[in-house]
């Protein structure tokens, strides 16, 4: 049964939380009817604590396997329950691979996603024959030697506003492919580890990812600097590479 609070003499407040999440055995962000994601859990657990059925909103949706370091989202409810109570109750509550870092009052028209500046996704790679015994759901083993300066030269293509169609998965609405790329690079890691950092303002359906496997090819020396920057141009998805696994990506940071 549905619970909603209409007493006037509770305020009605915005709320915004960041979050941090393992994505493996979830099916992304967004809520669905009959699968667990995180979205219907925060939703579930935030109801409860509330005695209100809440809505949370967030920066952008995450998909299924995918990783979060800072969600950000946010969420109305009319309570007299400090930030910080329900920041311990969720936390508490929670048995899920879920956990809220910050929970704050937020202006009453601040909206997690279209407030947003920049995004930043971090992507990680094991370089190396022997597989990981542990740790493998949150990195890609790849054995063949991968030539991280062919890669960061690959990454000097994507800086910048071009259209980003051919890395690009159907599947999700958008009113343009067009979005501005503010940094890209690969940097070595200990244990034969890799990271991908890349900042936009904004990213499509398995963009990430997509890039990753294609610079990956690059890496291997299966395509060129020269082939990568005219696939970029090609806006033809066929032509990019595989999409990467899913395991290995992190949302990192959201800027507003």
């Amino acid at each position: 049964m549905s619970k909603t609070v209409n007493n006037p003499d509770i305020p009605a407040k915005n709320f915004k939380i960041v979050v941090a999440y393992d994505g493996t055995g979830f099916f992304g962000w967004q809520r669905q009817a009959d699968k667990p994601t995180i979205q219907g859990e925060l939703e579930r657990i935030l109801s409860i604590i509330l005695n209100q059925d809440i809505k949370i909103h967030g920066s952008g949706r995450t998909d299924a396997g995918v990783h979060a370091r800072a969600q950000v989202a946010h969420f109305h409810a009319q309570t007299r329950l400090a930030p910080d109570t329900i920041q311990k109750g969720v936390n508490s509550l929670m048995s899920a691979p879920i956990v809220i870092h910050d929970c704050r009052l937020a202006d009453p028209d601040f909206h997690a996603q279209y407030r947003v500046i920049s995004k930043e996704y971090r992507y990680y790679i094991l370089n190396r024959e022997i597989p990981a015994a542990m740790g493998r759901d949150y990195l890609w083993h790849v054995k063949p030697t991968l030539d991280i300066d062919t890669m960061n030269h690959c990454c000097e293509y994507l800086v910048g506003e071009h259209d980003f169609k051919a890395f690009e998965n159907t599947g999700s609405p958008r009113s343009s492919t067009v979005r501005t790329v503010y940094s890209a690079q690969w940097t070595k890691m200990p244990d034969d580890k890799l990271e991908f950092c890349i900042c936009a303002s904004g990213f499509l359906k398995n963009m990430v990812r997509n890039i990753v496997g294609t610079l990956k090819d690059a890496g291997t020396g299966r395509i060129s600097p020269e082939m990568f920057k005219k696939i970029l141009y090609s806006c033809e998805r066929p032509l990019a590479g595989a999409t990467a696994p899913a395991q290995g990506l992190f949302l990192h940071h959201v800027n507003y």
